[in-house]
């Protein structure tokens, strides 16, 4: 229990100092995967969006107030992503794919690729112009993966390749920007059943996964779409709801994840020596929603950035935002985005968590075999 408060402290910013203290810790832990790739949204984004023309932007102030600075993270301080990077043993965060600094051998420790308002379905986040979705994701590393090749040699790329993590979180936006965005899904969803909108989004997932593993990926840990009928934004966007959560979306998120689980264990069982893993982030979520105060929190539906909105769901955190006092005590630190506080808990229980929370084994298990 203290050692959870101390973690609380940390969140929040109280001190600083143990922060850097914590932050060296990791860096200086054993490292037990030689790289981590990371693919996916705004929940994994460590600044790619920062290089390319789009309204869906986190470097500016208050967001990164715990990081440091902005540094396009849409969240207080680090992502599920970094916390699962540091405690692998990782020297680095690994760094956004289109920073001009990645490069070399920095890309040997791994890559993230994940950008704001991408998705599964390329015609997701549109609504904010530049995003970089899953297929181009897996561009971006092809690219990264000829320059491995290039740097070390096909044979040793392709060991690396073989045992990094290669971390996946996509399906969001698919639904938040594109089936549930006001403008266009009432017509949508008159002609696309909730059933046909999932199964392409699966038969899509299905490719990109499989590209993945030809392309050398062995240990691929996916993780599922949250209870984003409980985000700020769609409660705000849904006052029918009440003090709820919003079931629609939630039912269309556990739709995707029961499909997802499946196509998981199919790939496990069809693609030779692949190690597939599906991450269980709505019911961890779920549970730190239901939860919240035996985790510390003190308010399990509202913004800790807003400005408009009962729940500050309304407008993005901004620079004219306010902030709540203790950003430890809030599950959500904007409209959409997990606070910090938030995103250690989940990393935790990824990398350490029993088949409840991630199966068929955690993160750490996968790292070692």
């Amino acid at each position: 229990m203290a050692f959870m408060n101390l973690d609380r402290k940390i969140i929040g910013g109280i001190v600083p100092a143990i922060l850097t203290v914590s932050i060296l810790v990791g860096m200086c832990s054993a490292q037990i995967v030689p790289a981590i790739f990371v693919f996916g949204d705004s929940l994994l984004d460590a600044g790619n969006n920062n290089y390319i023309l789009t309204l869906s932007k986190a470097n500016y102030v208050p967001n990164g107030i715990d990081f440091g600075m902005p540094t396009g993270r849409f969240t207080n301080g680090r992502t599920v992503a970094d916390i699962i990077g540091q405690e692998l043993g990782l020297k680095d965060f690994t760094p956004p794919y289109l920073a001009p600094t990645t490069t070399g051998s920095v890309v040997l420790q791994g890559v993230n690729y994940a950008s704001g308002a991408g998705g599964i379905l390329n015609h997701t986040g549109k609504l904010f112009g530049g995003r970089i979705n899953m297929d181009a994701q897996i561009d971006n590393f092809e690219n990264s993966r000829q320059d491995i090749i290039s740097s070390i040699g096909a044979p040793a790329a392709l060991t690396l390749l073989g045992k990094s993590i290669f971390f996946v979180a996509m399906g969001s936006n698919d639904f938040i920007n594109n089936y549930l965005t006001p403008v266009i899904s009432a017509a949508e969803q008159m002609l696309i059943t909730p059933e046909v909108f999932v199964g392409t989004m699966i038969s899509r997932f299905r490719l990109q996964l499989t590209r993945l593993y030809n392309l050398g990926t062995r240990k691929i840990v996916v993780s599922s779409v949250g209870p984003i009928g409980c985000i700020p934004f769609e409660r705000d966007a849904n006052p029918a709801a009440g003090d709820n959560c919003v079931s629609l979306a939630n039912q269309l998120a556990q739709l995707f994840n029961a499909e997802l689980k499946s196509l998981i264990t199919d790939l496990s069982t069809n693609l030779k020596e692949s190690k597939f893993v599906y991450a269980d982030s709505y019911s961890i979520l779920e549970d730190i929603l239901q939860n919240y105060i035996s985790y510390g929190f003190e308010n399990a539906n509202s913004a800790c950035c807003y400005l408009a909105g009962r729940f500050g769901g309304l407008i993005p955190c901004g620079p004219h935002s306010k902030i709540c006092s203790d950003r430890s005590k809030h599950v959500f630190w904007d409209p959409y985005h997990p606070s910090e506080a938030t995103n250690l808990l989940t990393a935790r229980r990824l990398l350490d968590g029993d088949t409840n929370d991630i199966t068929p084994m955690n993160i750490r298990q996968l790292a070692r075999l």
